[in-house]
């Protein structure tokens, strides 16, 4: 948990209830948080998933992992402290969206399990759903596709610290769904998201 450093702050409340904001969007806000190897299908599962939410009329956003990088989390790097605030202000963001009725996917790698749960706090402790989506894709898979050549240059000594290689990857212990997609095309399997989120009474009436 990160340090606040700020003093003489205080929060303000607003006149607008969480309620009032979902009402107008007939859906409750939520964060899906893909998670899994490089190459396991976290973005173009995510990115096939708000196409379809918004077709169907729902206000959906992906934080992607190489765009929130290019923005907010530019001066990051890849150590496991800058990976751990890389995640917890996703975690933020993701919360604040889910707090205005949104339903923010997020795609990044998140390794770390003690990370992960943190952002699963957060939400929980602010009464916001926290589904976590473990992309399962063996990686042998992930490693057949490569579609950045990553795996590559990690295999050829070329890339230090990547997950999977020379960098541990922490499977979740209880998300809510695992999806292994070597098999499945993104739209079957945003099909079953879309599902599973009207299920969960996310996607209202």
């Amino acid at each position: 948990m990160a340090e606040n450093k700020a003093t003489n702050i205080t929060w303000h409340e607003g006149h607008v209830t969480r309620d009032a904001r979902q009402s107008l969007l007939s859906q409750q806000g939520a964060t899906l948080w893909f998670t899994g190897l490089s190459g396991s299908g976290k973005s173009t599962t995510a990115f096939t998933l708000e196409h379809a939410l918004v077709q169907l009329g729902r206000l959906a956003y992906v934080l992607d992992g190489d765009n929130i990088r290019m923005g907010l989390n530019k001066g990051l790097g890849f150590t496991a402290a800058d990976r751990a605030e890389n995640i917890r202000r996703i975690g933020e963001v993701a919360k604040l969206f889910a707090d205005c009725g949104v339903i923010a996917m997020t795609s990044f790698i998140s390794p770390y399990l003690e990370d992960r749960n943190s952002c699963r706090k957060l939400h929980e402790d602010a009464g916001l759903p926290f589904i976590e989506i473990h992309m399962a894709t063996p990686i042998e898979t992930c490693e057949q596709r490569d579609p950045k050549g990553l795996y590559k240059k990690a295999r050829a000594g070329q890339l230090k610290g990547f997950t999977g290689i020379d960098d541990p990857y922490e499977a979740p212990t209880a998300a809510e769904l695992t999806l292994d997609v070597t098999s499945l095309s993104p739209q079957e399997v945003t099909a079953q998201l879309i599902d599973y989120l009207a299920g969960r009474g996310i996607l209202k009436k």
